[in-house]
C-alpha cells in the first residue's frame, strides 16, 4: 500500500515538470503527507494539463457516506477496472499525483523506509479522482493512489507499492482510451531505478513534518 509520501519540490518545479497551465495557489512543502489531507493532483482537460487540490481518500460518486474515503486511499491495479468503487474513475478520471518519495514500514519492527527514484527527484504516482455530492449539496473532490505488486527490492519491505509512472507514460495515462494501453502501465516500477533506506521513526506521527524525516539513518 501507500499510506504516506513526501512532496517538497517547489511549485515552479512541479509546473515545469508537468507542463502546467494554471497556478496552484498556496502550497507548502510537505515531508509527511497522510491520508485525508488535500494534495496536489494533475489532470487534463480540453485546455491541457491542470493542477488542483483534492482530498486523499476516494469517495465514489455513488457513495452515501464520505467516511468511505478513509478506506479508499489506495486502489489495487489488479482489480481497478472491475471494482465499483474504482472502475468508473479508472475509465474517465485518471490523474497524476506528484511526489518526491514515499514511506513504507517493515514488520515486525515497524521500521520506516523512504523510497525514491535515483535519477528523478520528482515523479508521479498513477491515480484516479472523483467528485462527490453530499446529501446537503456539498461537493467533495477526492483521489486515490493506485498500487501494484511490489518489485523485488520493495518486497523486502512490503508486498505492495504505489504505481510509479515512467515520464514518457504520463501523457498517455491522462489521455488514453484503450484499456489495453492503460493496463500495460499497471506494473511494478523498475527496482534498478529506486533507492530505499531506513529513516527515523519520527515519521510514524503525521504531526511531524520536516526535512530530517527523509534523511537516511
Amino acid at each position: 500500500m501507500c499510506g504516506r509520501f513526501a512532496l517538497y519540490s517547489s511549485f515552479q518545479s512541479i509546473k515545469d515538470y508537468a507542463d502546467l497551465l494554471n497556478e496552484l495557489g498556496d502550497y507548502e512543502r510537505n515531508y509527511n503527507i497522510a491520508p485525508g489531507e488535500s494534495i496536489p493532483v494533475i489532470y487534463r482537460n480540453e485546455m491541457g494539463n491542470q493542477i488542483t487540490f483534492r482530498k486523499w481518500g476516494l469517495i465514489p460518486f455513488w457513495a452515501k457516506d464520505e467516511k468511505i474515503g478513509y478506506r479508499l486511499i489506495n486502489s489495487r491495479a489488479e482489480t481497478i477496472s472491475e471494482k465499483p468503487s474504482f472502475k468508473y474513475a479508472f475509465q474517465k478520471r485518471r490523474c497524476l499525483i506528484p511526489a518526491n518519495g514515499f514511506f513504507e514500514w517493515k514488520k515486525p519492527e515497524k521500521q520506516p523506509y523512504f523510497c525514491r527514484l535515483k535519477e528523478r527527484d520528482l515523479f508521479s504516482f498513477g491515480g484516479i479522482w472523483e467528485s462527490w455530492k453530499s446529501p446537503a449539496g456539498k461537493i467533495v473532490k477526492t483521489c486515490s493512489i493506485i498500487t501494484t505488486e511490489a518489485n523485488s527490492k520493495m518486497k523486502k519491505i512490503h508486498h505492495r507499492m504505489p504505481l510509479i509512472l515512467e515520464k514518457e507514460d504520463e501523457y498517455r495515462w491522462l489521455t488514453a482510451n484503450s484499456k489495453n494501453v492503460l493496463h500495460k502501465m499497471l506494473k511494478p516500477f523498475d527496482e534498478g531505478k529506486m533507492e530505499i533506506y531506513p529513516v527515523s521513526k519520527e515519521v510514524n506521527s503525521p504531526q511531524n513534518n520536516y526535512s530530517d524525516l527523509i534523511t537516511a539513518l
